[in-house]
């Protein structure tokens, strides 16, 4: 190729574009810092202040602080006095950046592209010889998924999921047997048997670390009805009323025989409820999703290749609604609807059943 070839004005464009996402880049990097340093939650609550204002105030070393707030003032994070040398976070800007502001914080997201990048050259290499990085390259994937599905779930799951499945809020109250395959470590079963304390709860996931930090939170809670074991979900089960399985089916090497072991689990008049990416099979119909970059990236970061360096099918984050009901139908679940939160467009959940 050469230059007169190229279309200058479209090549200056995109080169525009990255420059812009290099910035973007940079700032996700820093936006990951100020979540887990606590920065974005204490600026919320100070005025206009100074470096050393709020680096006292974080109980952080100033130097660093301030060399990062000149980060979140070049991206427009942060609003900068030059007169006074103060800085302040817009309120605006903070119902998007901190714990408070809970499923509506965005800024917990990014600590993922840190750990991406922990992982790179292993995938990198993957490219070059197939297969994938095991899950034991992600030390810290477990703790940040909990962190962020437990906004979620205390704000919605009991209001908002389990009512996408006509008379299950009742059939809790009342008391049956549930289960949660990938229960990680656990914050949803613990928020589900706190509220319906009659219900039977059990949550079983492959991760040892995980089992155990849901076994300390629910004897944190002082709960009595819900359980924990480690356990491979494509094995037989049990029996029970309810199964859940919240952003996991994708991530297995198995996926369908899962499928398979929770139809054969679920009593005749239970229900399957599944929590899965709000996504397409057919790459198209995916060109306007608002996270379509990012859910590709996490696909080949984590879900696809752990998949793959386990031997398994590699689904990918984009499994896709379609995909997901064609596995529905293959293991038994004649009966299958989805359904999305308002304001969550990232999810959709499946409500499956059987004859």
């Amino acid at each position: 190729m050469t230059l007169i070839d190229v279309d200058s004005a479209r090549q200056e464009a995109f080169a525009g574009r990255m420059i812009n996402i290099i910035d973007d880049g940079c700032l996700a990097f820093l936006t990951s810092i100020g979540h887990q340093s606590g920065l974005f939650d204490t600026m919320a609550g100070m005025p206009a202040s100074t470096s050393a204002e709020i680096a006292r105030a974080a109980g952080l070393t100033e130097r660093y602080v301030r060399e990062w707030l000149g980060g979140m003032v070049t991206g427009g994070f942060v609003e900068y006095s030059p007169d006074h040398d103060t800085y302040l976070l817009p309120r605006e800007h903070a119902a998007s950046l901190t714990r408070a502001a809970g499923p509506e914080n965005l800024a917990g997201i990014t600590q993922y592209l840190a750990l991406m990048g922990e992982v790179e050259q292993q995938v990198v290499q993957a490219f070059r010889q197939g297969g994938g990085v095991p899950y034991s390259a992600y030390p810290r994937f477990q703790a940040l998924q909990a962190e962020e599905s437990g906004r979620v779930w205390d704000a919605a799951l009991v209001d908002g999921v389990l009512p996408l499945a006509p008379g299950l809020t009742e059939r809790l109250t009342a008391g049956i047997d549930v289960l949660d395959v990938g229960t990680g470590q656990g914050h949803a079963m613990n928020v589900l048997a706190r509220a319906f304390p009659r219900s039977r709860i059990r949550g079983v996931d492959i991760s040892v670390q995980g089992i155990a930090a849901a076994r300390r939170e629910a004897e944190e809670l002082g709960l009595d009805n819900v359980e924990f074991a480690v356990v491979d979900a494509a094995e037989p089960l049990g029996s029970y009323d309810l199964i859940t399985a919240f952003d996991v089916i994708h991530d297995l090497a198995r996926p369908g025989r899962t499928l398979a072991a929770v139809s054969a689990a679920l009593r005749p008049d239970g229900v399957f409820l599944m929590g899965e990416i709000a996504a397409s099979s057919k790459l198209e119909e995916n060109l306007a999703h608002p996270l379509g970059p990012a859910l590709y990236t996490f696909s080949i970061f984590y879900c696809m290749t752990v998949s793959l360096g386990e031997g398994g099918e590699g689904l990918g984050t984009v499994w896709g609604e379609q995909a997901a009901r064609a596995a529905l139908a293959d293991v038994g679940f004649t009966h299958v609807r989805s359904h999305s939160l308002e304001g969550d467009f990232l999810n959709v959940y499946f409500v499956a059943r059987k004859d």
